[in-house]
């Protein structure tokens, strides 16, 4: 061992269980240790810049608010003499680091990173790619530094009999070892992690040579990082300073003290005593804090035999002296969803307010569970800090900035542009009130359906053809709103065109278009979105972000949403104001300094907490041990130490959820290990069921009405006086849907983005056929086909150019076209079109109303074709480009609209066909496989009975649904039900159909 050593009575522990912070904020203001000490001179250096303000709060606490002079706290890990005024008794001057180049910032080493990535040839990446890789790349630098490892043992982890893989891998880190020292050695600059190395041993040095006369205390590290282990050993030998580690387990066997392996809580403070070169059972403890004292029985006795290493674990045959008293305060539930399992937490933590002066703080290393708690707790308009803050790219400023990046680089495509206008911070120079009627109205008149032409001017020729289809001039308020886009997204979308940019020229255009976009008629875009935490993180970044990204050559501006996804990704908020003072959302390493009257440690499941150890993209196991790194098992040690830390708290309740996603879970180890030991010494934990039922009462309706299918009875004016033969059926199968559709007035909006489907298809085709047939060409002529051929390129019309519909549907229309000519040709004079796609309509007289107006009944119908037949009666023929309603069903009158066709034919309804008797009823399928088409029913019908019956049975109907007080109940009748409904959801079928009340609501 080499170095300096720390002394005894100088390295102290404090007791798991105690709150590490409030022990010593007790000591520095009312020292015990050294009685004459002033808390002004002292200096506390603590792992991470979050437990430094833990401190402080710890401070005041203690203080009860009074003013005090504090000590200099500083970040054990951040430590840097341009940073933190760091000079006099720290002796930075002694160190010999003026001159040391400052660390690369951390934005700028990401980018040249993935610059050196796209750089090599030999691995084509997009630019959001070469970020997670640059990332990566970042962590295995910082690991080297870290660990002390030197980057030149790198050629011999991989020997030629290894696989391909790796040698691929080597040449690849090639990055690392010869590209990334000449762009730092340009950018006169160093690692942050090599930097900070680089201080930790300069300042060991200086006060070993020159040790400070005032007082320096270092708490709550492990020594993880070795710099941090020297300057530890350097602290703990300095006459004032001293070193407060945290839960030190003294009582733990030396057997087991001697083969803890690297997963045991106890194993990272066991490497820093070797460091510190100190006995185990030398450490004192640290003076406790008054007023504060452990829960009671100590409940370290079970958690040293839950976490028995393996090597002793035949201990636990002969366990004793742990009874049920060394489990009381602690409760656990499991939960059968992630979702209940934060509704319970957010239970448990509202529970603990009704205790006036009650903490309570979260302790998970679930990122998803504490944003569920978080929104949990707002039920109650409970604000909770979450220490680990939120992405900003999933704030709403960062959300924006996305979307508006989506939207210019999809050229304002349905869905993209629909989420950037309806964001609430969109304005557009308008009222919010005002914008979401535009939004409204483009959504319903433009967007809906097939996608428009790309850009603005597709959105106004989208919205021009609609008002043509109505006769009307176009909105001039739609109109304006895609002038107002246009303008306010010009610098992107321009950006944009081009095929390449200077990344920080993207970022320019996309702040002006960013602030354009948020204006509103009452304030400015930059007012709007760069005011509160997340825009002022959001402004920082991009500020930085065009800074960073000077020098750096073009890249494709396709992949710009991408990128800057990436980029947003990375900065975390957190809220400096409006958080509740007794309520806590911690991560493990904050907790570590930290407790309350009750800790939930919650996502106790096996690869959430502990975390699986990450899967390293650049060396094997082997290959990180011969290179020198740490195995990955020590990362489960610190989460092992930071839960035994909690788990001691004065009241501790565990959770997990059986299921996540969807996706069983297998509960943690630690769990695992308690309950092995509970068994074996017959004990019970506590269940927290109560919170479980607690829960599903508040999520439990206070009433519930069991209804039956709806039946409504409008009054006799509002019912449909127009109806198709179509209708006739669904009138029929379905009476609400008539209901919804011509009394409410509803129809179903089309799909953003819709992509052609059955019924554009079957469209296509019926116009292809239909003018073939009304053109009156001989399907035995020569060019017949190739006449058929090209009508079906003008229906199919601007579909042909899609993709899916070339490769499926086309060749499906040329087998359609074969079947047909060929059917034509068979059929010769037995039967001579008459017409195509001919309409006909026809009133059935019905009473007068109370008021003595008109209600007679139009009936519509559009027949596919109509042909006459060699015995002068006429055949009706549908064609059908998906299913075919079977003789049955025609036969029970569920499927009316041939008959009904035929009857209004047999009535002269139709513009163009003499009245004749119908003498052939059929189907053409033309599905364009095998076969391409075919005649149904196979069986002839029975025309002569079925026309009348089918007639006399719709006047029957209508007359019924004529009277007012007949409901237009839905499907009634359960043998035939329609297939597609846009208004079962309406209806709610599925809540009703499974059984309940028949009863009718109305």
């Amino acid at each position: 061992m080499t170095g300096p050593q720390a002394a005894v009575g100088r390295v102290f522990t404090v007791p798991a269980g105690e709150a590490l912070a409030d022990a010593v904020a007790a000591e520095v203001l009312h020292p015990t240790l050294a009685p004459h000490a002033t808390p002004d001179r002292l200096t506390l250096l603590l792992p991470t810049r979050r437990a430094c303000l833990a401190m402080r709060e710890a401070l005041l606490r203690r203080s009860g608010g009074t003013p005090v002079l504090a000590p200099r706290i500083l970040p054990l890990g951040d430590l840097d003499p341009d940073g933190d005024g760091l000079d006099g008794d720290l002796a930075w001057a002694d160190a010999g680091l003026p001159d040391a180049p400052p660390a690369i910032a951390p934005l700028r080493r990401k980018l040249l990173l993935a610059q050196a990535i796209r750089t090599r040839g030999d691995l084509p990446v997009s630019p959001d790619q070469a970020l997670s890789l640059a990332d990566a790349l970042a962590r295995l630098i910082d690991l080297a530094h870290t660990e002390r490892v030197s980057f030149d043992r790198l050629a011999a982890l991989a020997p030629d009999h290894l696989a391909d893989h790796w040698q691929r891998t080597l040449t690849f880190l090639t990055i690392v070892t010869e590209a990334w020292p000449k762009i730092l050695a340009e950018e006169g600059a160093i690692d942050p992690a090599d930097r900070r190395d680089r201080l930790l041993a300069a300042l060991a040095a200086a006060w070993t040579d020159r040790p400070p006369q005032t007082p320096i205390w270092v708490a709550g590290s492990t020594g993880s990082i070795p710099a941090t282990a020297d300057l530890l050993a350097v602290i703990g030998g300095l006459p004032a300073g001293r070193v407060i580690l945290p839960g030190l387990d003294r009582d733990l066997d030396p057997e087991s003290w001697t083969h803890l392996d690297d997963t045991h809580p106890q194993s990272g403070l066991k490497r820093l005593l070797q460091r510190l070169g100190l006995p185990r059972d030398q450490i004192p403890d640290w003076p406790a804090a008054p007023g504060r004292t452990l829960p009671r029985p100590d409940r370290s006795r079970l958690i040293r035999e839950a976490m028995r290493p393996p090597a002793t674990a035949e201990h636990w045959q002969t366990i004793a002296g742990i009874t049920q008293a060394d489990s009381a305060g602690v409760r656990r539930v499991v939960c059968a969803t992630d979702r209940e399992e934060a509704a319970v937490i957010a239970l448990a933590m509202r529970e603990a307010l009704e205790t006036e002066g009650r903490t309570c703080a979260l302790i998970t290393a679930d990122r998803v569970l504490a944003r569920r708690v978080v929104a949990a707790l707002k039920t109650w308009n409970l604000t909770v800090d979450d220490s680990a803050g939120q992405p900003l790219g999933r704030m709403p400023v960062g959300t924006f900035l996305r979307l508006l990046a989506d939207a210019a680089a999809a050229a304002f495509a349905p869905v993209a542009l629909l989420s950037l206008l309806k964001h609430p911070l969109c304005g557009l120079g308008l009222a919010r009130r005002a914008l979401d009627r535009r939004t409204r109205m483009l959504e319903r008149v433009a967007l809906r359906g097939p996608r428009p032409a790309a850009g603005s001017a597709g959105l106004r020729q989208a919205v021009t053809a609609a008002a043509e289809r109505q006769e009307q001039p176009a909105d001039p308020e739609l109109i304006d709103l895609i002038d107002r886009l246009a303008a306010a997204t010009a610098p992107l979308t321009t950006a944009l065109d081009a095929r390449t940019a200077p990344p920080g020229a993207l970022v320019t255009a996309h702040v002006r278009a960013a602030e354009a976009v948020a204006a509103t008629d009452a304030a400015t875009g930059a007012d709007r979105l760069w005011r509160h935490e997340d825009g002022e993180q959001a402004a920082d970044l991009l500020v930085e972000l065009r800074q960073m990204a000077d020098g750096l050559p073009p890249q494709e501006t396709a992949a710009y949403p991408a990128w800057i996804t990436a980029l947003l990704a990375d900065p975390l908020v957190r809220p400096r104001y409006g958080m509740h003072p007794r309520l806590s959302i911690w991560g493990t390493l904050e907790a570590r300094l930290q407790s309350a009257d009750l800790l939930i440690l919650g996502g106790l499941n096996e690869g959430t907490w502990p975390a699986e150890p990450p899967a390293d993209p650049w060396m094997s196991r082997p290959m990180r041990a011969d290179f020198g790194l740490s195995p990955p098992e020590r990362r489960i040690g610190l989460a092992a130490h930071d839960f035994t830390q909690a788990l001691a708290g004065p009241e501790v309740l565990l959770t997990r959820a059986a299921r996540v996603a969807g996706t069983p879970t297998v509960p943690s180890r630690w769990l695992m290990r308690l309950d092995a030991v509970a068994e074996r010494c017959g004990l019970a934990l506590t269940d927290a069921d109560a919170l479980r039922a607690w829960a599903e009462m508040l999520e439990a309706p206070t009433t519930t009405t069991t209804r039956g299918a709806p039946a409504p009875t409008p009054p006799q004016a509002a019912r449909p006086r127009r109806l198709s033969v179509t209708e006739i059926g669904t009138l029929l199968a379905d009476p609400y849907q008539i209901y919804a559709r011509h009394v409410l007035g509803l129809r179903a909006l089309e799909p953003l983005e819709a992509d052609p489907g059955a019924a554009e298809r079957g469209q296509a085709i019926h116009e292809a056929l239909a003018r073939f047939v009304q053109a009156g060409i001989d399907p035995r002529s020569s060019d017949a086909g190739a006449r058929l051929q090209a009508l079906g390129r003008a229906a199919f019309g601007p579909l042909l150019a899609q993709p899916g519909v070339a490769a499926f549907w086309w060749p499906r229309f040329e087998a359609v076209a074969t079947w047909f000519l060929e059917r034509q040709v068979a059929r010769g004079a037995s039967a001579r079109p008459l017409a195509a796609e001919v309409s006909g309509r026809m009133a059935i007289p019905r009473p007068k109303g109370p008021d003595g107006a008109d209600r007679d009944l139009i009936l519509s119908a559009r027949a596919d074709r109509i042909d006459r037949l060699d015995d002068g009666r006429l055949e009706i023929i549908d064609y059908k480009t998906g299913g075919v309603p079977t003789a049955a069903q025609i036969d029970a009158g569920f499927a009316p609209q041939l008959p009904l066709e035929a009857a209004m034919a047999e009535r002269g309804a139709f513009a163009g066909v003499t009245p004749s008797a119908v003498g052939r009823l059929i189907y053409w399928r033309l599905s364009g496989r095998r076969p391409a088409g075919s005649e149904e029913p196979r069986t002839p019908l029975d025309v002569a009975a079925l026309v009348p019956a089918a007639w006399a049975g719709m006047v029957e109907l209508v007359t019924c649904f004529d009277r007012p007080g007949m409901p237009f109940r839905s499907v009634p009748t359960p043998d035939f039900v329609v297939r597609f409904s846009d208004y079962g959801h309406l209806a709610r079928i599925l809540e009703w159909s499974t059984g309940g009340s028949a009863e009718d609501e109305t």
